[in-house]
Parts: C-alpha cells; sequence; structure tokens
C-alpha cells in the first residue's frame, strides 16, 4: 500500500489539522479563564465594585458577541481558514494591550478586541474541522477543540498560579497568551482550506484533493458528488433559513447553545478562585491553589468524553450530563446555605464541571457544527454563536451581582445555584423533546433529515431518537 494513501498516514494528517484548527479552542479557555486567577487582583489595584468586576468577566464575551458578525462575512466571503488567521491576530492585539493597561478601561477595552478573536474562533473552527472530518471520525474530531480549550483552562490556572504575585504578576497572566497565539499564526499558514467551502466557490479539484487526504479515493470521489448535490439543492441565502426544517435546526442550535452558557457550571470555572474565596478560602494565589483540581479534574472527563462520544448517541450522553449539573448545584446550593467548610464546595464544583465537560460542553459545539446545510453553515452559525455569547455576557455580568444581593438579602448565595438548578432541569426537557440524533450520518444526510424530518411531536420518536 501507498505510504501516502495509508489509513495511518490519513489519520495523522487529519489529526494535525484538527490540532492546528483547535488552537482557537485552546485561546478561548486560555483567554476566559485567565481572568479568574488576575481577577483578586485586577480587583486590588482598581479597587474593583461587584458590577466592575461582572465587567471586566464580560468584556472579553461582549467582543465575542461581535465576533460572529464579522465573521458570517468572513467565514463565506474569505473562507474559514482566513477567518482564523483574523482571529489570531485579534487574539495578538489582545494580549498586549491587556498586559500593558493603565487602567480598568483600558483593559476593558483590550480584553473586548479578544472577545473578537474569541468569536471569529469558535465560529470558524467548529466548522472548519466538522466540513474537513470523515462522517464516522466527526464527534470525536470536533471534540478535539474541546479538549483544547480544557487543556487552554488548564494552562491558564497553572499560569495565573504562577504569576499570583502583587504588582507586575496578573499583566505576566496576559501576556503569557503570546505563546500560543504565534503558534496558531504559524499553523494556519500550514493547513488546507475546508474542502466544503472550497466547492461552494466552484473550486472542485482543490476540494477533492483535500477529501483524498483524509478518505480514500473512491470515498473521496462519492462525497464531493454529494457535496455537489447538496449545493445545487440550496440557494445558501438568509431565506433558506427560515425554511420548515432548517427554521427548526436553528431555533434548536440557538437553544442549546444558551443553555451552554445560562447553565451556571460556567460560572464555576470563570469564577473559581472567587467562590472558593468567597467562601471561604483566601484570596490570591492559596484560591487559585485551591481551585486546580476543579480544572484538571474537566481535562480528564474531556479525555474520558472522546470513549463516551464515539460509544453512546448523543441525546442520551447530553441528558444524563445536565442531569449531574442539576443535581450539582442543588448540592452546591445545600452546602453553602448550611456553611459546611468551604473546602466542602469542591464537591459540587467537580459534580458540575466533571458532568458538563462529558455532555453538554463538547457536543453543544458537536451538534451545531452538524446540524445546518453546507450553503448555510456559516450563516447559521453566526447567528447561533451571537446568541450564544450574548447569552454568555448577560450571565457573566449578573452572575457576582446577583451573588452578592442574595447574600446580602439572605446571607448566603444559595439562592443563585437553585436558579442554575431550574436552568438545568428546563434543559433536560428541551434536549429530550427537540435534539436530534445526529451520530453516524453525513452533514448532507443530516441536513436532508431536517428537511424532510422537521422536529415536531410525531416525527420525534422515529427521525430523532
Amino acid at each position: 500500500m501507498d505510504e501516502r494513501n495509508s489509513p495511518g498516514k490519513k489519520n495523522r494528517y487529519i489529526f494535525g489539522v484538527t490540532l492546528v484548527a483547535s488552537v482557537g479552542g485552546f485561546l478561548f479557555g486560555f483567554d476566559l479563564v485567565i481572568i479568574a486567577g488576575a481577577l483578586p487582583f485586577l480587583e486590588t489595584d482598581f479597587h474593583l465594585s461587584p458590577a466592575m468586576k461582572g465587567a471586566a468577566v464580560s468584556s472579553a464575551i461582549l467582543g465575542a458577541i461581535a465576533g460572529p458578525l464579522f465573521g458570517l462575512w468572513f467565514a463565506d466571503r474569505l473562507g474559514r481558514r482566513k477567518t482564523m488567521m483574523i482571529a489570531a491576530f485579534f487574539f495578538l492585539v489582545s494580549t498586549i494591550g491587556t498586559a500593558v493597561a493603565g487602567s480598568i478601561w483600558d483593559f476593558n477595552i483590550w480584553r473586548f478586541v479578544g472577545g473578537l478573536g474569541i468569536g471569529l474562533a469558535m465560529m470558524s473552527s467548529p466548522i472548519y474541522i466538522a466540513e474537513l472530518s470523515p462522517p464516522h471520525k466527526r464527534g470525536v474530531l470536533v471534540n478535539v477543540n474541546q479538549l483544547s480549550n480544557v487543556i487552554g483552562i488548564n494552562l491558564a490556572v497553572i499560569v495565573s498560579y504562577f504569576f499570583s504575585f502583587d504588582g507586575w504578576g496578573w499583566r505576566w497572566m496576559f501576556a503569557s497568551q503570546a505563546v500560543p497565539v504565534l503558534f496558531l499564526m504559524v499553523g494556519l499558514m500550514l493547513i488546507p482550506e475546508s474542502p466544503r467551502w472550497l466547492a461552494s466557490k466552484g473550486r472542485m479539484e482543490e476540494a477533492l484533493a483535500i477529501l483524498k487526504k483524509v478518505n480514500v479515493a473512491k470515498m473521496a470521489g462519492q462525497e464531493l458528488s454529494n457535496i455537489q448535490k447538496a449545493l445545487g439543492s440550496a440557494n445558501g441565502g438568509f431565506k433558506e433559513l427560515m425554511r420548515p426544517g432548517i427554521r427548526n435546526a436553528l431555533i434548536v442550535g440557538i437553544i442549546l447553545m444558551i443553555f451552554s452558557q445560562i447553565n451556571g457550571v460556567n460560572m464555576m470555572l470563570l469564577y473559581a478562585p472567587s467562590i472558593l474565596a468567597e467562601a471561604g478560602v483566601s484570596v490570591g494565589s492559596n484560591a487559585i491553589l485551591s481551585s486546580i483540581p476543579v480544572y484538571v479534574f474537566i481535562f480528564i472527563c474531556t479525555v474520558a468524553a472522546f470513549g463516551l462520544i464515539k460509544r453512546f448517541s448523543r441525546r442520551s450522553l447530553l441528558i444524563a450530563s445536565v442531569c449531574g449539573m442539576a443535581v450539582a448545584h442543588l448540592l452546591m446550593a445545600f452546602i453553602l446555605h448550611r456553611h459546611w467548610p468551604p473546602i466542602a464546595t469542591l464537591i459540587p464544583m467537580l459534580l458540575g464541571t466533571g458532568s458538563f465537560t462529558l455532555g453538554l460542553a463538547p457536543l453543544s459545539w458537536v451538534i451545531i457544527s452538524e446540524i445546518f446545510p453546507n450553503r448555510i453553515r456559516g450563516k447559521a452559525l453566526a447567528i447561533v454563536c451571537f446568541f450564544l455569547y450574548l447569552s454568555s455576557f448577560i450571565t457573566a455580568q449578573f452572575f457576582p451581582v446577583l451573588t452578592h444581593w442574595f447574600t446580602e438579602q439572605y446571607n448566603d448565595p444559595a439562592g443563585v445555584y437553585i436558579l442554575f438548578a431550574l436552568i438545568c432541569t428546563a434543559c433536560v426537557i428541551f434536549s429530550w423533546k427537540m435534539i436530534p440524533e445526529t451520530k453516524g450520518l453525513s452533514l448532507e444526510d443530516i441536513a436532508s433529515l431536517w428537511a424532510d424530518k422537521p422536529v415536531n411531536k410525531e416525527s420525534h420518536s422515529s427521525a430523532f431518537v
């Protein structure tokens, strides 16, 4: 067998390409969580109120809201790869700006710029990976983006602890992001464009050449033929998003990603050192150190998720994940209300973040990267990601304020976690009723499934189970 066409060679190629594309996920995790370690020091240096703390965290998310609006044009006109390049540039500018910021307002502006990069990267990276992946590997490969995200989260915590000293420590936390940013910039020069985007632009020979690198020649030709048929049956405009079946896919994608942000577990990640500090662990490096088990645990769970995604259906894993998150929030509320020792808060944090990482975190991205037809995937993902980051911004902005209010009114923040438990319960019902099963289907087959079998009560038991 020709070494160039061997399965091992193809697997190494697609994994290498996926690894580069997933650096966007790494930077997403690193950029959003590095603030968790820096927040106690920012609070001291800039005398932050609860609302200002929320703004320091959510400024990047606010930028991420705008990112998909720009990415909508970039991803369709310039391509997935060039969109990731633009995201890398925004990351670099943000890295420099946040490290030298002279006031909290300067800091928030540069965090906003980084958020633009997050919005672009987290819209284009999953699309790129999904469009390049063979159907039987798509779930696992898209989860590489989530694994990269979690690695970024863990390294952000380690970097935060290493630089957790007064003075310039928090500045070095943000400056350290330059290393993965430069890696992403170099890597993007070496990987190809998405074959489905190339096909949508009529560049069939280039698309076929790339498909042959990830599939045997016969399968590559058949896949290109399916892509051409799918492209020929759709106009790719915004009007197509309003077609009955596709409209259902868009609504499901939007609601799923909103749930992925407002479930409360993300707040455990973003505010882990602050939550532990408020529970009684002293601020600064001790709180950062105490939160490390949470971040290490989610890394372990992310690795475990590869096997679970491969073995179980999307829907069953998703529902089990959210149930675990609801239980974790109720447990956190009980511990805080009963004023148990601060270290006890690690138990629900581990349960909640572990459940989130095993199911909802990776599967939300896998599902939304699969459910839209090729011609409108960029537009649909832009709209979905807009709502994702809008809900994430609202949650991050008001979490500290809401926690402060419950503490002032009832002398503990337990009510916040009861609210999150109710949200998770609603997510379980939604996942059971509305999420289709897409495991093992090609992107073109999934698009046809939506068009032919709209999500409703009658078709749920057949096409969507």
